[in-house]
């Protein structure tokens, strides 16, 4: 397996990890949890998009 291989599924995991905290948000009663999760959700799924186009071989990571 290749290192790009292994970015683009350590991508995808991030997105399914995000995806999972937004539907445990949409879930929580807790204003504050909801937003601890939707933060984080966030935060992984923009990494996820940087780890993504170091895959593709884009050299500038996207801030």
């Amino acid at each position: 397996m290749s290192e790009s291989d292994d970015l683009h599924g350590r991508a995808r995991q991030m997105r399914e990890k995000a995806k999972d905290l937004r539907d445990a948000a949409e879930h929580t009663s807790d204003p504050g949890e909801r937003k601890r999760l939707q933060d984080k959700a966030r935060r992984l799924s923009s990494e996820s998009e940087q780890v993504s186009g170091m895959a593709s071989g884009d050299i500038y990571p996207m801030e």
